[in-house]
């Protein structure tokens, strides 16, 4: 992977549509074959359809800038828009971003899609597990390689779909194991889950159980709507029940409720997490000192606190954000993001069809620690077996690594 050095003064992300110019050409590409070769071992004659003008490749982005998900939307969309100002495909065409704003609703995603389909290359950023599942049919009718912002088991189904890490059933399993062996939680233990109804929710439920089955758990599931955002009902439950931890696969409104709650009902137990249940902002609220406390989470992405370059340039870029994790998820699956473009640049065809197969190709997916090691995109599978363990902390970006990449007892057997 190659990054650049030098930052250039961006706009972080406030409208409906935004799009972002990256970088500038190394050299002019011959004229054949639609598109350009360049330096960097790129191809003489590179096919090229939609989404490639000149120099220049288009990518899409559906994201969340004002729904449940709002700012981890905007934080990995500017890492997206900052790693594409430093980096170009095969060292010679740039890409712009056309950045649509779905507020976490499918429907409106399927109808953006609709419109930006015919003009990009490939979808560098879909968010959300409802949105990705909605357009499956398109993505795959588009033969459109595309990153979500979501870590469901079943976008692994879609053909061209990079899930940017463990899947969810994955990525909890391996939330637990780290618990099992902290000694936080112990065989024959009772865990109350909170989830989503929808794949991002059910998704971590199923990690919860097979970890159940394996260690004779009790799982009490408490399934809610992304608008429920009081959990006093589910954690009085769970404290009557006497659960021995909590479990957590929803949005970071939900996790302050349920931490909060916790608390101040006396029930003094550790929180695992999916990767989405927290964001910075909330150490600023009432539930700060509990999430310090029991919660943790579990993650494709380290933290800041092993990524400061990319800090600092995030905060140049952007002084005014308070930057989330989300900053190395955008940037993480950018860097991916080029290496299928290079790859695709390097065979000599960026055509859709071209990147498609590219895609298809790449496996070892290294991103220099940004994001867990990726197996490769086999259909059907966890594209990695591996996770980080965050807790909230105050550092920039709310959080710090407590536990670096490892794969869990029970991960092989979700994979």
């Amino acid at each position: 992977m190659r990054t650049g050095k030098t930052l250039r003064t961006t706009t972080a992300v406030a409208a409906a549509v935004v799009v972002v110019t990256a970088g500038c050409s190394t050299r002019a590409p011959e004229e054949s074959g639609g598109g350009g070769g360049g330096e960097g071992g790129a191809a003489a004659d590179v096919l090229t359809d939609v989404g490639v003008e000149g120099e220049t490749i288009r990518l899409g982005v559906l994201t969340d800038l004002t729904g449940v998900f709002a700012a981890l939307g905007q934080d990995i969309t500017n890492a997206n828009q900052l790693f594409w100002q430093d980096n170009q495909v095969c060292d010679t065409y740039s890409v712009e971003l056309d950045v649509q704003d779905t507020g976490y609703v499918p429907q409106t995603g399927v109808q953006l899609y609709s419109s930006l389909e015919p003009n990009v290359l490939a979808m560098q950023q879909t968010i959300g597990s409802p949105i990705n599942t909605a357009l499956a049919p398109e993505f795959e009718a588009d033969s459109m390689v595309n990153f979500p912002s979501a870590w469901a088991r079943t976008l692994t189904e879609i053909p061209g779909t990079g899930v940017p890490g463990a899947t969810y059933d994955v990525e909890l399993a391996n939330g637990y194991a780290y618990m099992f062996e902290q000694g936080l939680l112990a065989e024959g233990d009772t865990v109350g889950h909170i989830y989503f109804e929808g794949e991002y929710g059910e998704n971590g439920l199923a990690g919860s159980e097979a970890v159940a089955e394996e260690r004779g758990l009790t799982i009490i599931p408490a399934q809610i709507k992304s608008s429920d955002q009081d959990m006093t009902a589910q954690i009085t439950q769970f404290a009557a029940q006497g659960v021995d931890a909590i479990a957590l696969t929803v949005a970071p409104t939900q996790t302050a409720s349920a931490a909060g709650v916790a608390a101040a009902q006396g029930l003094d137990v550790p929180i695992i997490g999916s990767n989405p249940v927290f964001a910075p902002g909330l150490l600023q609220g009432p539930a700060a000192q509990a999430l310090k406390d029991n919660l943790y989470v579990a993650s494709p992405v380290s933290a800041f606190d092993a990524q400061p370059e990319l800090l600092a340039q995030y905060q140049e870029a952007y002084p005014n954000v308070q930057p989330s994790l989300g900053v190395l998820v955008g940037y993480g699956m950018s860097a991916i993001m080029k290496q299928v473009l290079d790859a695709a640049c390097e065979n000599g065809d960026l055509t859709r069809e071209g990147v498609f197969n590219a895609f298809n190709e790449l496996q070892n997916i290294d991103t220099g620690g940004l994001v867990v090691p990726i197996n490769g995109f086999e259909t059907g599978t966890s594209p990695s077996t591996q996770s980080f363990i965050l807790r909230p902390a105050d550092v920039p970006g709310g959080a710090e690594v407590v536990q670096e990449a490892f794969e869990g007892e029970f991960a092989a057997g979700l994979a």
